[in-house]
């Protein structure tokens, strides 16, 4: 008895080869949609100037230690006060 593909696997062959690509681009479609909703896409990047200063309008350090590390970011160095001997 003949199948519905004319009695050769070749149509069923294409049926799951369809069905594959189908499921992968679902998936990559939601992979990419989590992606751009969550803001993966998005990472902007901050120079280490705008992290220190990130950091001390959020309390993170103090102004002392902004002093400091900005200077370390200019090239000026470490402060006397907190070189070794």
């Amino acid at each position: 008895m003949m199948d519905w593909y004319g009695g050769d696997w070749g149509g069923t062959i294409w049926m799951v080869l369809i069905m594959i690509v189908l499921w992968g681009g679902l998936i990559a479609v939601a992979v990419w949609a989590i992606g751009r909703l969550t803001g993966g896409d998005d990472v902007a990047f901050e120079s280490p100037r705008q992290i220190l200063d990130r950091r001390l309008a959020a309390g993170e350090i103090d102004a002392e230690h902004y002093g400091e590390a900005r200077r370390l970011l200019e090239g000026r160095g470490i402060a006397p006060s907190t070189q070794y001997p």
